[in-house]
């Protein structure tokens, strides 16, 4: 599943845990949940498939060097009709994009409804996340960018999210970053916008012995271990991954023993040579083995230039895991500086190398006596991220929706 699908099915999960009757519709499930609602038939499979990719094909009429996907959605689907017409007191959105639903289809929703961001895409026009200031400005054609050419997608889908959305929906985004922008947005700003952070499972997510997870996953015991995960985290920009290269050079001398494992990606066929070693664990499908790889490090980095509220910080604060970050976007939601972990100056990599520092010197010991950051980060999960915390937090909003119709 992608990061938004995770975000989306723990909270979920979160919901059901205090006997909410939450389902969750996917136009394509691979969850084996029998919660989780998605095609049956071979035919309908192929549909879900069919209409992402159709949804693509329509970006190249615009021309631009915005490498992020974006998204028109223009196919209608019956699942409006589906909706309207089920028992289900409340609709929660979250990721609907790949053409699951169109702009017009969420427009034609009756039931009362709320929505989940997890990026920029429902107050912006087709992009996913937003290189400029349109989405504050309204998507006008004297405030393009020059990076683009061609067909206006983005203004064009920025328009008939504006002629079709009338009535305002409850938003709710995982950080007080992601919350700014759609309140400084020309089409959300005068909607109900609510901050509740993305849930974990801290029962499962939990610290365990470094020195077993390390012995299970085949890496050293007596190396200081730095993590990163993405997928396909080196290839995009905004993952911010050459300024983690541009970080770990300057630690060279610096730091003894020092290790980065790389997960989300298969080592590629000329691997970098940053002066330390590098393994590549590739895509990690089942939480047992991540949650032992989080157990199994002495720091989380993540150098993203934009981010909202990464699963990979939360999951990571739940093991025990300090994060190292930059200042920026929804990463200080997850990472309170010196004390679950380290906030460096965007996007300086010297900055970002001192922080990596400073975190491997408290966490020297090899976690077998947790540090205090370990501590600090397992105790902010809990207090922040676990099932109890957010669905009471989601609870009292279906309440209030449904109270105000």
């Amino acid at each position: 599943m992608s990061g938004a699908a995770i975000a989306a099915f723990r909270i979920h999960k979160a919901c059901r845990s205090i006997g909410i009757d939450s389902k969750f519709y996917t136009d394509i499930s691979r969850s084996g949940d029998w919660t989780v609602k998605g095609p049956v038939h071979k035919v309908d499979k192929i549909k879900g498939l069919a209409r992402g990719h159709i949804g693509n094909t329509l970006t190249n009429i615009m021309n631009t060097t915005n490498p992020i996907l974006h998204s028109p959605s223009v196919l209608p689907s019956k699942w409006k009709n589906k909706l309207n017409n089920s028992i289900d007191d409340i609709v929660h959105l979250h990721w609907i994009a790949a053409e699951m639903l169109s702009i017009a289809d969420i427009g034609k929703i009756r039931k009362p409804l709320i929505w989940t961001l997890h990026d920029m895409w429902a107050f912006c026009g087709a992009e996913h996340i937003s290189n400029d200031n349109r989405y504050i400005d309204g998507y006008r054609s004297s405030n393009r960018p020059e990076y683009e050419k061609g067909f206006d997608l983005n203004r064009w889908t920025w328009n008939r999210k504006v002629k079709h959305w009338k009535k305002p929906i409850q938003i709710v985004t995982p950080s007080n970053w992601l919350a700014k922008c759609a309140r400084n947005s020309s089409l959300m700003r005068d909607w109900p916008i609510q901050v509740v952070p993305n849930a974990i499972n801290t029962d499962q997510w939990r610290p365990i012995n470094q020195a077993t997870a390390r012995e299970l996953l085949g890496l050293p015991r007596n190396e200081q271990i730095l993590l990163f995960g993405a997928m396909g985290g080196a290839y995009e920009h905004h993952k911010g991954y050459d300024l983690l290269e541009n970080a770990i050079q300057h630690l060279n001398g610096e730091i003894e023993n020092l290790r980065l494992v790389v997960f989300g990606q298969s080592k590629p066929k000329n691997p970098p040579n940053l002066g330390f070693p590098v393994k590549f664990m590739g895509r990690i499908f089942d939480q047992i083995s991540l949650c032992l790889l989080y157990n199994a490090a002495d720091a989380l980095v993540i150098p993203s230039r934009v981010d909202n509220l990464p699963n990979t910080g939360v999951e990571s604060l739940a093991c025990g895991t300090p994060v190292i970050s930059f200042d920026t976007c929804g990463l200080p939601d997850i990472v309170s500086h010196k004390k679950t972990g380290y906030l460096a100056k965007p996007f300086e990599s010297e900055s970002l190398a001192s922080g990596i520092k400073w975190v491997l010197k408290q966490t020297g010991n090899g976690k077998q006596i947790p540090s205090l950051l370990s501590k600090n980060a397992r105790k902010k999960s809990i207090d922040q991220y676990s099932y109890p915390v957010i669905s009471k937090k989601y609870l009292n909003i279906y309440k209030k929706i449904l109270n105000d119709t």
